[in-house]
């Protein structure tokens, strides 16, 4: 015989202040966690969409990023001229020779302090090789000039980036012609100007930081990197395609807070679950005539164990979708934090996905196994005639 499942809903809606207490705790914890698997999932999205399928990018190998990669200049001309690489209109390789350097800017009054930002020197065929980037405000800066234009998140939270302003780096003064978004990829964390200009006045004369290039087909990679594996000139280089670069990026970062982020939330969770089991012995205490009673009138052991655990597991999933839903909102706010790979500021939103739901639901049930486990054994072996007599 089953105890039904109102009696539980009964018990819930009569501990009011214990269930909104516990329910809270447990929220708190849920939120958290769910908090810190969306942070990753925000990094991971926002580099992963950085990249493209269709473009290739070649790296000094062993280097952790563009920012550590030298590329000479011999080099990016014999990679240039293999066959497979697609061509622009008027018959040259499609590839773009890239510098990246990083520089420090101040943040918007409200924020306040230093933030570090890549800087990218780009050719005409690397805007070609980018068209998810749309110019928002003001112009493309002109070939050979000291001009820039600049993210959309670097627009929004620093000082001095606005059409018209200038900022100083490299020995000289940068006028920001325009600003662009990059559909939320980590591009609307650069700067970008000429590679020409901005080689010159951070010293990289003669070499590169990466090259990115296009095949004339898509299918073509592997007998791509073959061929240029066989160069012997190119044997301190490595190519892969660039979502795949972007994807690497971002598993360092993506782990690195996945770890911080569960140990401390396991640390909250042990309280929560202290407070699970405090709720649930208080329950046992208060219901000792009433578990006499329902063992009186033929209920197993293991149907009052049920009940209670039934219970514990209402009070953590009405818990974990409290919290869940609070987490949600994190949707709407727009952080950043430092790109191990570029060494530079990373902006990024929270980003919400179906298994993180999933995670976040089966934690709190966790918690509501955990806390409720020990109580319940509790009131299912109280003796019969020792509860009844307890009234």
């Amino acid at each position: 015989m089953k105890i039904p499942f109102k009696y539980t809903i009964r018990n819930l809606k009569t501990r009011r202040l214990t269930t909104a207490l516990t329910v809270t705790g447990i929220a708190a914890v849920v939120f958290v966690f769910a908090a810190v698997l969306m942070m990753a999932y925000g990094i991971q999205k926002t580099l992963i969409e950085t990249g493209s399928d269709d473009n290739i990018i070649a790296l000094r190998k062993a280097a952790t990023g563009e920012i550590t990669s030298i590329i000479m200049v011999d080099q990016a001309n014999i990679l240039s001229t293999f066959p497979n690489i697609a061509k622009t209109s008027d018959g040259k390789p499609l590839v773009s020779k890239e510098i990246v350097a990083v520089i420090n800017l101040s943040y918007s009054k409200k924020e306040g302090g230093m933030g570090l930002i890549a800087v990218r020197g780009i050719t005409n065929a690397g805007l070609q090789l980018r068209p998810n980037v749309k110019l928002i405000e003001g112009r493309m800066f002109q070939w050979g000039s000291r001009e820039v234009i600049v993210g959309s998140s670097i627009h929004k939270r620093f000082q001095g980036t606005n059409v018209g302003e200038k900022i100083k780096f490299g020995g000289d003064q940068w006028t920001i012609v325009g600003w662009f978004d990059a559909g939320g990829s980590g591009f609307d964390s650069e700067i970008w100007g000429d590679e020409i200009q901005l080689a010159a006045a951070f010293g990289y004369t003669g070499a590169y930081s990466s090259i990115l290039f296009r095949l004339d087909r898509p299918d073509a990679f592997d007998k791509f990197k073959q061929e240029f594996e066989k160069d012997l000139r190119l044997q301190i280089l490595d190519v892969k395609r660039e979502k795949q670069f972007y994807a690497e990026q971002s598993e360092d970062m993506a782990m690195f807070i996945r770890i911080l982020g569960i140990v401390v939330t396991v640390i909250f969770s042990l309280g929560a679950m202290i407070g699970a089991m405090i709720t649930m012995y208080a329950a046992v205490s208060n219901r000792t005539v009433e578990i006499g009673t329902l063992r009186a009138l033929g209920f197993r052991r293991r149907n009052v164990l049920a009940a209670f655990l039934v219970e514990s597991l209402a009070l953590s999933l009405i818990g974990g979708l409290v919290g869940l839903f609070l987490a949600s909102f994190l949707q709407f706010f727009n952080i950043s934090m430092i790109n191990f790979g570029s060494f530079s500021e990373l902006a990024f939103n929270f980003s919400l996905s179906p298994s993180i739901v999933i995670s976040s639901l089966l934690f709190s049930v966790v918690m509501g196994i955990i806390g409720g486990f020990l109580p319940s054994v509790r009131a299912a072996r109280l003796n019969i005639v020792n509860a009844l007599r307890s009234g």
